[in-house]
């Protein structure tokens, strides 16, 4: 059995991880885009950004003041496990004193602070069973200057590939400066509302620069990209050629008669961390 005490450490520390240093792969696109940025502006916002997760780094701090909501993907197979959703609660709870962690959380109607980054549904914990002995964990600390950007179509099925390539840019074009680009962008496709959303936010997780394994897909995601990039917002949207470091794409079956599509922003502080236990 894998104990309720493992978890609650385990979340601990991947969220303390999660907020101070960012994944290697979101670290080495924004090192990329630095030496390919021609803009002078550009270039300078995009050293700003890594001078800071360096500082992160070395002081053991978190990298943006924003600390996010906390936003969970289990995975959980055939094991047994203790406790997991009050283990979640408490490895939240625990992070946010030792950090210290923001406290971000609020009842969104008298916007009361819970002061622990817990509450009503949050944090949010999204389980998909598995058929193996283990529970992988993954945290999405999400900032809601990007989160606030988030767009949904319930489109028709006469919009296409062309009306989803039209709707990921407009809502890219409104979003302008205000998610702390670059961003990453993440679309969903497919299922009911919520599923393509859900969808739009797991894309995130998918490492920078790995490809669509569907060639199709691949091209509208490339081709995104490139005319993103072309719009001149650049980083945190004073200008310059990188306003976004990558598109992704997830799809899931839908209903006949509809085409839900949703586009998930991430700034460039695109944190995430997994960790996987077993019971050994």
């Amino acid at each position: 059995m894998i104990t309720q005490k493992q978890i609650t450490n385990a979340v601990c520390n991947l969220y303390k991880e999660a907020v101070i240093e960012l994944p290697n792969d979101v670290e080495k696109a924004l090192k990329n885009a630095y030496k390919k940025e021609t803009d002078e502006l550009g270039k300078l916002n995009l050293k700003a950004i890594i001078d800071n997760i360096e500082l992160a780094k070395k002081n053991k701090i978190p990298l943006c003041q924003d600390t996010g909501l906390p936003i969970f993907f289990i995975k959980i197979g055939n094991i047994e496990v203790e406790n997991l959703y009050q283990a979640i609660k408490d490895g939240v709870k625990q992070a946010t004193n030792e950090t210290p962690l923001r406290p971000n959380v609020v009842d969104p109607i008298s916007r009361e602070n819970t002061s622990e980054n817990i509450g009503n549904q949050i944090p949010q914990i999204d389980i998909e069973l598995i058929d193996s002995p283990k529970l992988e964990i993954t945290i999405l600390p999400k900032g809601f200057g990007s989160e606030n950007n988030n767009a949904l179509k319930m489109g028709l099925p006469g919009d296409g590939i062309s009306g989803i390539k039209e709707f990921v840019l407009e809502t890219v074009d409104k979003a302008q400066g205000k998610p702390c680009p670059p961003m990453i962008i993440g679309v969903g496709v497919g299922g009911s509302s919520d599923m393509s959303m859900k969808l739009a936010k797991k894309a995130l997780l998918k490492p920078i620069g790995e490809h669509n394994p569907n060639k199709l897909l691949a091209n509208i995601e490339q081709e995104l990209l490139e005319t993103i990039n072309k719009n001149g917002v650049g980083p945190m949207g004073l200008g310059g050629n990188t306003t976004a470091l990558d598109v992704k794409i997830l799809t899931a079956h839908t209903h006949t008669a509809g085409l839900p599509i949703s586009v998930c922003i991430q700034c460039w502080a695109s944190r995430h961390k997994t960790v996987i236990l077993k019971d050994d």
